[in-house]
């Protein structure tokens, strides 16, 4: 009910393009959510973002709500191993026109952080990033972070609430499926 009446209606044109061209990729169950993008738009102006990160973006969703809420002149380095992935909600991210905001880096995301790391002038240069890769990695990860972001940034986790997984037993079947 809270999508159809809340959510879809006010979901950009070119969010619901992708995310009905992403329904079709065998993965879908791996993408941003249309909820979770709209939230994710209105964090991004109530910080006000500008420079921004996201790490894994499988076929765009969260990439392209992150470039329609930042500025014209706000920039999102992108990174994913997967180009082919990317390259499915290209199209979209076209005819939004925030094309010029992305630079897309193909391949693991560690040696880019460990690069921008050493150059002291990243050192809290990021408003936000949004994490949404190799779970293994989270904490590889949140320690560069931690270097890039200024302080009053954020960073986002994808999938640290999953459907309350974090509180089920370590046994759990859900659990060994999601890890």
């Amino acid at each position: 009910y809270i999508l159809e009446t809340s959510v879809y209606p006010r979901e950009h044109e070119c969010m619901k393009e992708l995310r009905e061209v992403t329904a079709n990729h065998p993965w879908n169950l791996m993408t941003t959510s249309a909820d979770e993008g709209q939230f994710l738009n209105l964090l991004l102006k109530l910080i006000g973002a500008k420079k921004t990160m996201e790490i894994g973006v499988y076929t765009d969703y969260s990439l392209l709500a992150t470039a329609l809420a930042i500025p014209d002149d706000g920039t999102i380095l992108a990174m994913d191993i997967n180009r082919e992935n990317y390259e499915l909600g290209l199209p979209s991210i076209e005819k939004a026109g925030v094309a010029h905001k992305i630079d897309f880096r193909e391949g693991p995301a560690l040696p880019v952080l460990d690069q921008l790391v050493e150059e002291e002038g990243n050192h809290g240069s990021f408003d936000f990033v949004f994490v949404d890769a190799d779970k293994d990695n989270y904490l590889n990860y949140h320690e560069r972070l931690m270097k890039l972001v200024k302080v009053g940034g954020f960073v986002g986790y994808d999938n640290t609430l999953w459907n309350g997984s974090v509180v089920l037993p370590a046994d759990a079947p859900m659990r060994k499926y999601i890890r």
